[in-house]
Parts: structure tokens; sequence; C-alpha cells
């Protein structure tokens, strides 16, 4: 028995010891760094209504208290689905000009071109730790796609999209990561990523600005329930898919909370830029999820699969309890960081994104006449002040009629005024085909192969 106990001890202090080196490593006692740290909280099909502050039988307390603490964006655009979201982030630059203008999904050897400068890169180089604890959901058949080539000094998670929540498997290959080794290890994904985040704040540098990506799975199908069964037993009016997808909801809300107090702890929450939105509206709306009265939702150029909740915090900054209308889009993020981080904006690409600092910390109107919010260069989706128009062939829509729409009277897009407003619609399809002509064809298009099989462990290499 004394052996044992010496056994354990032993292995008691191995790994405090190991602890302490890593903290020492990290420095964490440094001096405080004057940039702000960034985080962003991206979450994977969330409806435009599944948030309290859009009145959702929903609740998410930890997201509305930081919502409540500075400024709503209601509307904020997105791309129709996840890959087009993530890109425009990542770059500031729409996906028309590099083709991902659809999903990668496990049988697409494509990712972001590594010509595009990253979000990430542009903040490591301005002294910035930058790590994504999620999903990436850019590229991983090369090892050049990967979050670690792309500006990350840290990653953990997933390459790809639809994991298991509890098996992180994708076509039944695993895929678990952390900076580019297989992760083998039990647990709720949704949980295990807040751990790794909160680890990450505890073991930070504060001499370094932190740059925070939290891409969570949540609640992307697979509608698996969380393993702590209040969170969505809470929900007796609730039944079925919609029952667990509420479930699903508060485990990320948790999640977010236990990162935010993480922050608070390490002293560096007050110094903290937060944005959050989701990726893309929600799917299977009224079934499963809620985008309120917008048309639509996620695979559709409609408002219920474009515009999302979203709201941008930062204490002594930005004021709390604000909202804003200001039209803005996921490529504005890039310009806006940058801004706010004193990081370079000189690149070899030309940038899409409006640098939205003014927007945020002074809730000051932004001038935009025009903005393209999806383009193949067989049709798409434009918004000119408050006139919207969805024409060509494309997979997203009901039909291949042009739509015109005038948001500011119609906002849930119940009546098409192509035929009424002919020289509205022939202005805003003049400028619609000037982006449909410059769009790169997609590079990630073709059909499941018959014999296609999941590697045993996705983006695996020696």
């Amino acid at each position: 028995m004394k052996i044992i106990n010496l056994t354990l001890t032993l292995l008691a202090l191995t790994a405090t010891f190991a602890y302490a080196a890593d903290k020492e490593k990290q420095n964490p006692n440094k001096t405080k760094s004057d940039k702000p740290n960034i985080v962003i909280f991206l979450a994977d099909d969330l409806g435009w209504a599944d948030v309290g502050w859009h009145g959702t039988e929903i609740k998410t307390p930890n997201l509305d208290k930081l919502a409540d603490s500075g400024l709503k964006l209601e509307q904020f655009y997105v791309q129709p689905v996840c890959t087009p979201t993530r890109a425009s982030l990542m770059t500031g630059r729409h996906t028309l000009r590099y083709g991902l203008q659809s999903v990668i999904r496990g049988w697409d050897d494509v990712g972001l071109p590594t010509e595009e400068r990253t979000l990430a890169q542009a903040l490591h180089d301005a002294g910035y730790y930058a790590a994504i604890i999620g999903k990436w959901h850019l590229g991983e058949f090369e090892k050049k796609y990967q979050p670690l080539q792309r500006g990350f000094d840290y990653h953990y998670g997933l390459y790809r999209g639809a994991i298991h929540y509890y098996e992180h498997t994708h076509f039944g290959g695993l895929d678990w990561h952390r900076n580019g080794k297989t992760v083998r290890e039990e647990g709720y994904s949704t949980d295990l990523l807040a751990d790794d985040a909160v680890r990450v704040v505890q073991n930070h540098d504060t001499s370094k600005p932190l740059f925070l990506y939290v891409p969570f799975n949540a609640v992307h199908g697979p509608f698996l329930t969380p393993p702590q069964k209040e969170l969505y037993e809470q929900y007796t009016n609730l039944k079925g898919t919609r029952k667990i997808y509420a479930g699903m909801i508060a485990s990320m809300d948790n999640a977010v909370g236990k990162i935010v107090k993480a922050l608070e702890e390490k002293g560096i929450k007050e110094n903290t830029f937060f944005f959050f939105s989701s990726d893309n509206g929600g799917p299977q709306p009224k079934v499963v999820t809620d985008n309120g009265q917008l048309r639509g939702g996620k695979g559709t150029l409609y408002e219920g699969g474009l515009r999302v909740p979203a709201f941008v915090a930062w204490a002594g900054k930005i004021k709390p309890g604000t909202v804003s209308q200001q039209v803005a889009h996921a490529v504005d993020l890039y310009p806006t960081l940058l801004n706010i981080a004193g990081a370079s904006l000189e690149q070899k690409l030309p940038l899409d994104g409006a640098d939205l600092k003014d927007v945020f910390l002074e809730n000051k109107p932004l001038e935009r006449k025009e903005l393209i919010l999806y383009a193949l260069p067989t049709g798409g989706a434009l918004r000119v002040g408050d006139w919207k128009i969805i024409a060509g062939k494309r997979k997203a829509l009901d039909n291949e009629k042009a739509e015109l729409f005038n948001l500011a009277d119609d906002p849930y897009e119940k009546n098409n005024l192509a035929e009424s407003h002919p020289e509205k619609l022939k202005e805003l399809q003049e400028r619609l085909d000037y982006y449909t002509k410059q769009a790169v064809p997609q590079i990630d298009n073709k059909p499941l192969p018959k014999d296609f099989q999941a590697p045993d462990v996705w983006g695996e290499f020696n």
C-alpha cells in the first residue's frame, strides 16, 4: 500500500511540476499588453430568434448578459452556409473572389487559397497570440491549409463540420485534433471546447494580446443531447428535435459563460473586444430552429438564411444596452478588428470589408451604397439601401425568376416587386451583374463519388 501511495504521490508531483513549467513558459505574470484582446464566438446554424434578446422561448442568459453589455447588430449579414462565412470573416474578402461559395464537404479536396491573408496571420504579425478552439472548415486535406499554417499559434478541435458530439467523427473518420496531432478523448464536444478555451486563457502570457477564435460546432447537427440533462429537460414545452436543439444551445451558452468568467478571473476581460454571431441562418425553420418572421433559412438567400443574431461588446469602449441598424457583413470584421488592434491593413489582395470601428465604438452610421450578399457566375443577391434583389440560377432559392424586395416596407420578403418596379429591378440587376461577372466558379462543386470512403483520421500527416 505504501508503494502505491508513493507512486501516486510522485505522479501527482510530476503533473504539478509539468503544469508549473508550462505556466513559467507562458510567463503569465508579465506586464499586461495595452492592446485589446479579441474574442470571437461563432455559433453554427443558430436561428435568428433562438437567442434571448430576440424574445425566444430558448434561454441564453450568458449570451444575453454579454449582448446587453454592448451593441446588438440587428442587420448583420453572413453567407447562406458555413464555409463561405468563415472564409469571409478570415479574409475580409467576398468568397466570389476565390471560389469558396459553398460548403467544403467530406469528398472535397479544397481549402482557402493560401494567397489569401487571414485574420490570424495579420493579428499574429501585430504581436497577438492567436488561438482557434473549435471548427475550422477551411481545408485540411493538405497541411498548408490547416490552422497552424494559416497564422494560428494554437488549434484544438475539428477541421471539418457536422461531427458527432461524443465520438468526434465525420463520415466515420476521427476529426479531433490539437496542434496537428490526433486527439482521442471522451466528452461532449461543446464542453471540451469550453474547457480548453478556459485553459488557454488561464495560461496566457498577458504581455501579449490574445486573439481567441471560438467557432463552436454547436448547434449544427447531428442533434445530440448534452450530458447535463437539466439543460434540455428544462424545456417541458418543447418536443423532439426542437427540445434537443434547445439543450444544445443551453450547452453552448454555458460554454460562453465559462470562457468569459475565465477572462474575468485572469483580469483581462475589461480590455477584451467580443464579437458573436451565427455562421448562417437556422436550418429547418419552424421545425428545429426559429428564424422568427424572416423568410427562409440556411442555404437560401432570403433574410432567414443571411441575417443572423450578432453583437459586439467592449467594456468602457462600447456603450452598453445599445442597438444598431447598420447594414454590416462578416467581411467587415477583418478591417475593423485590424484597425482596433493597430495591425497593418497593407496586403497584396484588396479588401471588400468596411471598417466599422466608428459604428461599434460610437454607433455612428456608415454610408454604404451597396452590399453584395452572395455571388456565383450564374446569379446571387445584392442589397442597395433598402432594396434587395435575388436573381439568376442558383440552388439556394425557390425559383430562378428575379425577385425584388423593399426591406424597409417588407422586411419579411412577402411581396416580390419585380414586375411593379421594372426600373428599380433593372438598376439592381445591373449592379448584381457587375459582381457575378467577377465571380470565380466554385472550386468545390463536385458530386459525391460512388466509391467515397472517409479516412480513419481527417487531416493527419506524419
